[in-house]
């Protein structure tokens, strides 16, 4: 592609080798997957994501013989974009045992089984697809691969140098306006004491220099930092092995105005040191009393 053009790729495969996982895994690496695609409509894509431009960067379209008979055009056109340098195509494959396991764990025939067995319609496409791997510019055997350990596999193909592999959203909240229903982690700040009940502090919030001050440096204050970050340090790495791709670690106090504030702030500063992990703050409650 020319330099002003983003990157396409197309997915293709045997059937249950791991083309939805690896659309999803393609998701949250920011790409715009199209599924199931009939292959006279690549050069169409093809051409809106290079008149898309930034809007579209990254386009990957998931092609296969659910198309049915318009799959027998797919080769020729895989073809004709890649003689171009347009695309790549990646050709995700699985031993016929594995593939048969797969279906029959999910109860659901082969697209081409038709009347026959399982393994009928898994050679069948296998010869349908025969050219696709031979031409393919990556071939991917999952018959080992879990769905994280394929999910891995792509982030390790694909993913930009340095991006982040998963977000953690760091949020304050109080107590009195009940739990984050959608935490993975939670701490409480009602160990340190409360800036409310100080006259010259009670209107500020912990975003204000004199609260911030006040709450970290009290008596625990910086304990709580350093242990909570060095114990969330395997707990975000192990996430990333595993393809968590996002958490919330909430930090609560009474109100949320005050002694959360302060401390998420902080937090969220100590964990975007943390190699792959991308932190987003937000306050809940802020602003509610």
């Amino acid at each position: 592609m020319s330099a002003d053009q983003g990157e396409f790729l197309i997915v293709t495969g045997m059937s249950g080798a791991g083309r939805s996982t690896v659309a999803n895994a393609l998701e949250d690496l920011g790409w715009y997957v199209v599924d199931n695609l009939p292959p006279q409509m690549l050069r169409p894509l093809l051409d809106l994501a290079n008149l898309g431009g930034a809007a579209l960067p990254k386009v990957a379209a998931v092609v296969d013989v659910r198309g049915r008979d318009l799959f027998d055009g797919f080769p020729g056109v895989a073809r004709a974009l890649r003689e171009h340098g347009s695309v790549q195509v990646v050709f995700l494959d699985a031993s016929d045992d594995v593939l048969v396991r797969r279906f029959e764990s999910v109860r659901r025939p082969h697209p081409l089984q038709g009347d026959g067995t399982l393994l009928d319609g898994i050679r069948t496409e296998r010869t349908r697809v025969a050219p696709l791997r031979e031409a393919a510019d990556i071939v991917i055997d999952t018959s080992s691969f879990n769905v994280h350990q394929l999910a891995t596999k792509v982030n390790e193909v694909f993913a930009e140098e340095g991006a982040a592999r998963h977000k953690v959203t760091v949020m304050s909240f109080g107590f009195k306006y009940g739990l984050p229903s959608d935490a993975d982690l939670v701490a409480d700040m009602r160990f340190l004491p409360n800036p409310f009940w100080i006259d010259e502090l009670r209107g500020s919030t912990g975003l204000d220099a004199e609260v911030r001050d006040y709450v970290l440096t009290r008596e625990g204050a910086q304990e709580f930092l350093d242990a909570y970050t060095t114990a969330l340090r395997p707990v975000l790495e192990g996430y990333q092995r595993e393809n968590k791709s996002h958490s919330t670690v909430a930090i609560g106090c009474t109100g949320g105005k005050h002694r959360s504030v302060a401390m998420v702030e902080e937090l969220a500063a100590r964990l975007g040191q943390i190699p792959g992990v991308a932190v987003t703050v937000r306050h809940r409650d802020l602003g509610r009393e």
